[in-house]
């Protein structure tokens, strides 16, 4: 009989698991906290690498509808100095290495390729306990109670399946975004359309950024990037338009069209801090359980997070579905690759923040693009 197989979340990781395992023909079950699939928003644009994201994608046999939701033209890389002077502008050169798509588009694509039934929505777990011989039993807030024989965590930084296998926990990184959107803005902003140009912006100094991705509908999507305290954000009312004038104190005598992609919001300004887990962070084999994603690496943000989740599930469904009988096989396989896997991608994360917003920058990551090509 096939071991029930249930996953904690439904975003990138978790998703790629069921459905690679959907198209070999093994069931698994999703349970979702949010009430529905657009209950929040989702993220901006990610470029999917060949390597990895779009390696997942293929083993879960969605290339081609992957294809139609890439941006042309997103590939496009800029950099500018703090007055607003270009440091280095890249086209899209088209050979689709790295092309970009809306994460919640992508989502979408995941969510609509398995089963009706394959996702429970509004699920929360509260409590999740062994209960032996690889078994688990999870608990959620509407008082059910399920068993299964694999529990996979794709829960996320804040992982409660987690536990089972270590006690590590996210540590902030001593950086904050600050996030803003502006719409129609070829019509209403042309001066920032024209800065930020047709898909990724950056402009950097030591421990200050701003940075932009130009989005399919006419949409530019900016994170404000700054090294503060944890506790920075905690002070600022950020349903009022004194959160603009807060972030901006912290961008003295940068370029006025630089800045106006915060002070112009046509959303509110939402904070987000940005914790890790240890580099390296490995776990004793514990039968019945694995985690995929930032359940089981959270990094700084360097264009391999949605990346790695993607291979991470396509991964373990490629070892469950080659251990037939023998979970436990299956799960040591997974986890030997995915740690080593894991640790050089936090790394490289890590040495791209300190590129990003450390002491020499914006130099660091000019001689990266001189070097490499692209982010």
């Amino acid at each position: 009989m096939q071991t029930s197989i249930t996953i904690i979340g439904a975003g990138l990781g978790g998703l790629a698991l069921a459905r690679v395992l959907h198209v070999h023909g093994i069931d698994a079950v999703i349970y979702e906290a949010e009430p529905t699939p657009m209950s929040r928003t989702q993220g901006g644009q990610l470029d999917i690498h060949e390597a990895d994201g779009q390696a997942a994608i293929e083993a879960a046999g969605l290339t081609a509808q992957f294809r139609a939701l890439i941006h042309e033209g997103g590939e496009a890389t800029r950099a500018l100095g703090r007055d607003g002077a270009v440091l280095l502008d890249l086209p899209d050169d088209g050979d689709g290495g790295r092309p970009e798509v809306l994460r919640g588009e992508l989502r979408q694509l995941l969510i609509d390729s398995l089963p009706a039934d394959a996702i429970r929505w509004g699920a929360k777990v509260v409590a999740v306990r062994a209960l032996g011989g690889g078994r688990h039993e999870l608990s959620f807030a509407d008082g059910t109670v399920v068993e299964t024989g694999l529990l996979v965590g794709a829960d996320g930084a804040w992982s409660k399946v987690r536990a089972l296998v270590t006690d590590a926990a996210p540590s902030y990184y001593g950086t904050t975004y600050v996030e803003t959107y502006l719409h129609d803005v070829r019509r209403r902003h042309p001066g920032i359309a024209e800065l930020v140009g047709e898909g990724a912006m950056f402009a950097l100094a030591p421990g200050r950024g701003i940075s932009t991705h130009a989005e399919a509908g006419d949409i530019v999507h900016t994170y404000a990037q700054l090294h503060v305290p944890e506790e920075w954000a905690d002070g600022i009312d950020w349903s009022a338009p004194s959160a603009a004038e807060r972030v901006l104190a912290e961008y003295p005598g940068w370029s006025g069209e630089l800045t106006r992609l915060i002070g112009e919001s046509d959303t509110p300004l939402v904070p987000r801090r940005l914790y890790t887990l240890p580099v390296g962070l490995r776990w004793d084999r514990v039968p019945g359980v694995t985690l995929v994603g930032d359940a089981a690496h959270v990094s700084p943000p360097a264009g391999e997070g949605a990346n790695i989740a993607l291979f991470d599930g396509a991964e373990l469904a490629r070892h469950i579905v080659e251990n037939p009988g023998d979970l436990d096989a299956a799960l040591t396989a997974y986890e030997s690759e995915m740690f080593v896997r894991a640790e050089q991608s936090a790394a490289d994360a890590d040495e791209m923040a300190t590129m990003m917003l450390g002491g020499d920058a914006p130099n660091g990551l000019l001689d990266f693009f001189a070097g490499v090509g692209r982010a």
